[in-house]
């Protein structure tokens, strides 16, 4: 995680909508708009630098429109308060899995032990198969 950004700055930059939201909650879902959307715009970011809007939009790329607008909603709490933490925490998580970098993974070869069960497992295996083969054959008097 090199390269990234202050979240809580970010967040700044965020805009939130309350909508009403679907599913359980009886009259309140009705009545009330409990779910909250989170919007970013990364283009129009002046937290993010162009390295950063590029991985931004690469690794986020389902999440984000054509225009280039980052949008994450919660509708599970049944308050909209509930629901406004859950959409920061989620927003959280993926920008810091965005900024992740992965380490490279270094080839090793397989040991001799390994080669030599992989090569017993498979003369297991045949031999059960060839085993059925001859329990068929030998019943046939043809």
């Amino acid at each position: 995680m090199a390269n990234l950004p202050d979240i809580e700055v970010l967040l700044n930059e965020c805009r939130f909508e309350a909508t009403r939201s679907s599913g359980s909650g009886g009259q309140n879902v009705n009545k009330v708009s409990t779910k909250v959307i989170l919007i970013f715009n990364v283009l129009e970011s002046n937290v993010l630098g162009v390295e950063q809007k590029e991985i931004f939009l690469t690794k986020l790329h389902t999440r984000i429109s054509k225009n280039s607008i980052f949008r994450i909603s919660s509708g599970r709490e049944r308050t909209q308060l509930a629901n406004r933490k859950l959409v920061i925490e989620k927003f959280f998580k993926l920008v810091e899995k965005a900024f992740e970098t992965e380490e490279e993974r270094i080839a090793t070869m397989p040991s001799r032990s390994s080669k030599l069960k992989r090569i017993e497992s498979k003369k297991a295996l045949s031999g059960k198969k060839a085993e059925r083969g001859q329990r068929w054959t030998e019943g046939d008097d043809n």
